[in-house]
């Protein structure tokens, strides 16, 4: 079921997606998206923009999204 939504977030929004964690858990996972680019901006409407995409397939329920951002100093 998961699969297909990250090929999916993949060819969308040409960012890094990945099954992440939850994996023994049943009906349940975690997905994480990374995303490169210069501007801070940007990262933040892609990675918007994948949380809408997977909020609003009917088959899954978002339960929660948390972001990090990394700059040069990291």
């Amino acid at each position: 079921m998961v699969r297909p939504v990250l090929a999916e977030v993949r060819k969308r929004f040409a960012v890094s997606a990945a099954e992440a964690g939850h994996t023994d858990l049943h009906r349940r996972a975690l997905i994480g998206v990374a995303v490169v680019a210069e501007g801070g901006e940007h990262v933040r409407d892609v990675l918007d923009s994948c949380e809408r995409y997977v909020a609003s397939r009917p088959e899954f329920e978002l339960l929660s999204a948390r972001r990090r951002l990394l700059g040069p100093e990291d």
